[in-house]
């Protein structure tokens, strides 16, 4: 049986592969790009929805606060805006500060997915037009 860590790495792998054509290459067409666009969305809303549980399921479990509350507090977290409820315990703390920081990468990394068609296009673009 295959594990969903798995899954998920060779899907990472296979997309990193075959997802751009090589600067040698033509331009690739219009639905090409757009398909890339909507696959980096998909994988970029995949990686949130991951992170946000592991915020709603830290919180609640370490902090003693409350389902909504948790998903409150794990979803400020995660988009940048900061903490929400009061943090009262200790393991709470932690996870608190580990989850602050997790949340800031994965931020990171996710404009860099949605971004990377994007820019991949327009370097391609432009060394089609120096070639």
């Amino acid at each position: 049986m295959i594990s969903s860590i798995q899954v998920v790495t060779n899907y990472l792998i296979s997309i990193s592969l075959y997802m751009y054509e090589h600067k040698k290459m033509p331009l690739a067409p219009m639905k090409v790009f757009y398909k890339r666009v909507l696959k980096n969305i998909l994988l970029s809303s995949a990686i949130i929805f991951i992170c946000l549980m592991i915020g709603i399921l830290g919180y609640h479990y370490s902090a003693n606060i409350s389902w909504l509350d948790s998903f409150h507090n794990a979803s400020m977290i995660l988009s940048g805006m900061g903490p929400v409820v009061e943090i009262n315990t200790v393991a709470g703390k932690w996870f608190s500060s580990l989850y602050a920081l997790f949340s800031g990468v994965v931020f990171i990394t996710n404009i860099g997915i949605i971004l990377a068609p994007v820019a991949h296009r327009l370097f391609h673009r432009l060394h089609l037009e120096q070639g």
